[in-house]
């Protein structure tokens, strides 16, 4: 199993999000997805969900919130848990240039029309309605959603 972090930092309205066009052999190749990744050995959410937004970002996270968990299952990948954020406050600027695709500020109105996983479209939906901490199972054949469990917590 792997663990990883997803961070949907925003401003005026807007998402940063990376689209995914630059890695060889990436299993998001042509989505558009939050910035995160990988827990390396030791880390605890919260210091990778750091250190991943600054190496892809440049940016410092100043507030955010963990939002969620996901859970991906799959016939293809590795089952992932995923701690979803949102941040709202940063230090630094913006890199001209990441290792893994080109980051853009979107609109968040305009989000759903873009190559997405199926599965981001039902956590951005709950994140869009405020809805309260979530735990979430989502379940692929493919790249294809097969199934969805969410439970929501006052």
């Amino acid at each position: 199993m792997k663990n990883t972090t997803l961070c949907y930092i925003e401003k005026d309205g807007a998402y940063l999000l990376l689209h995914r066009n630059k890695k060889q052999n990436d299993e998001n190749e042509g989505k558009w997805i939050g910035v995160g990744g990988k827990f390396e050995l030791g880390e605890m959410p919260e210091e990778c969900l750091l250190r991943e937004v600054r190496e892809e970002t440049g940016l410092t996270l100043l507030q955010y919130q963990l939002r969620g968990i996901v859970t991906f299952v799959s016939d293809v990948w590795e089952t992932e848990y995923m701690f979803l954020y949102t941040a709202d406050a940063f230090a630094g600027e913006l890199t001209e240039c990441c290792s893994e695709g080109e980051l853009e500020w979107i609109p968040k109105k305009k989000i759903l029309g873009l190559e997405l996983w199926e599965g981001d479209r039902e956590f951005l939906r709950l994140l869009d309605e405020d809805a309260p901490f979530f735990s979430m199972k989502l379940c692929y054949k493919g790249d294809k959603l097969v199934s969805t469990l969410t439970k929501q917590y006052a």
